[in-house]
């Protein structure tokens, strides 16, 4: 989450947390930092390191740039980019040989001088240029929201990105078919009197580019560190045996969780060993159908068909695989009873106090004592009753009269 969300204290109204009083040098924590290993290390034969440096813009978008300059430029460093038109503001998020191979990862461009370049260090005047002009993006969202809807367009602006100089501005949109915006390019650029750039993106880069807290309670993958997203089909979950709910399934943006994919080779590998569940278990008591199954127990279970007030048996694999061997050379074992294994039961260590007590120990009703009174304040009582009767008396002989 970034820094402009974070908590303010009473100190000043800096953000708590972090401790970076509001110079966040990525935008937001943890999203898709980089850890530059190769940086205390020197390169072999006086090799000089690569020129080309990575550089972070809002919500995690980055692209690569040369250091034609020879500046002295490290991670965290706002510099001034060329664009077109005009120029943008950045943070450095990688220098040195690995870049290259970031350039490899993402399969950018790695012809040098298709590149473009880094015009200088920002200065006070470009960082005070840089706020101002995103201090206009959530108007001019919620603006261009308002617009599209006026004009009956199908689709949803999640996002304003306004470049360093304040004349170029990027909205990003998602939208299920494709949707004509001619109409609202025009109208956006007579109101906001800049150059629009309208980029469709998918759900999960929406996501991705907002961020949000999962079911989990982390932090979204797609917004801290995953950048390759795949598909994922329903039978990753049927796989990993897990319930077919859309609900707690689907991630927030609205498709499969992208972490259904993370186990999945494991689970593929674990089922390598375990028989087809098609197959059914032949006794002389009935055929045997498969319910379930536990691969990290390495357990089965099966029902008979025939029998329906029976019970579901369980067994272990070997066991399975036992009886499989049995009815492929005509044999059927009596029941699957005897091939289940009887774990001894374990003797408590403790002492067992159930039961000790009876359960009528409170049928009897007791009738609570009353305490007894103590003679003074007997005594006092009598005294106030009689000192009462001799004043009613007196009153009662001045009303005569």
């Amino acid at each position: 989450m970034s820094c402009q969300t974070c908590a303010k204290n009473s100190n000043g109204g800096t953000p708590n947390g972090c401790k970076n009083n509001g110079t966040c040098s990525t935008g937001g924590c943890n999203k898709l930092e980089v850890f530059n290993w190769l940086a205390n290390m020197e390169m072999p034969g006086g090799k000089a390191y690569s020129d080309i440096v990575e550089v972070r813009f809002k919500n995690g978008r980055k692209s690569f740039y040369r250091n034609t300059g020879n500046l002295s430029i490290h991670s965290g460093d706002a510099i001034v980019v060329s664009s077109v038109p005009g120029y943008d503001v950045g943070l450095v998020s990688l220098t040195g040989e690995l870049v290259l191979m970031q350039l490899n990862k993402k399969k950018a461009n790695k012809k040098k001088h298709n590149l473009p370049k880094i015009i200088r260090k920002a200065t006070e005047q470009d960082i005070e240029k840089w706020r101002k002009s995103r201090s206009l993006e959530d108007e001019s969202m919620h603006e261009a929201r308002k617009m599209a809807i006026s004009l009956g367009l199908e689709m949803k602006i999640s996002d304003v990105e306004f470049q360093g100089d304040g004349s170029k501005a990027i909205f990003y949109y998602t939208a299920d078919s494709r949707v004509d915006f001619r109409e609202l390019i025009r109208l956006m650029a007579d109101k906001f009197k800049i150059r629009i750039e309208m980029r469709q993106i998918g759900a999960r880069q929406e996501s991705a580019r907002l961020g949000g807290i999962g079911s989990c309670g982390r932090e979204l993958c797609c917004s801290t560190w995953l950048t390759d997203f795949r598909t994922v089909a329903t039978s990753s979950a049927r796989y990993q045996q897990l319930a077919l709910n859309p609900q707690k399934l689907a991630g927030q943006c609205g498709k499969l969780k992208c972490c259904l994919n993370y186990e999945l080779d494991m689970y593929m590998e674990s089922y390598k060993d375990f028989p087809s569940t098609s197959i059914r278990l032949k006794t002389k008591k009935g055929d045997a159908v498969h319910q379930k199954t536990d691969i990290f127990k390495r357990l089965m279970w099966y029902w008979l068909k025939d029998d329906f007030g029976g019970k579901i048996v369980q067994l272990e694999l070997d066991r399975v695989k036992e009886i499989i061997a049995m009815n492929k050379a005509g044999k059927k074992p009596e029941d699957l009873e005897k091939f289940v294994r009887v774990e001894p039961q374990k003797e408590p260590s403790y002492e067992n106090v159930v039961g000790q007590d009876e359960l009528t120990r409170f049928d009897n009703t007791f009738k609570k004592k009353r305490p007894k009174k103590s003679r003074k304040s007997t005594t006092k009582a009598k005294e106030n009753s009689t000192h009462a009767r001799k004043k009613r008396n007196r009153d009662r002989k001045k009303k005569r009269e």
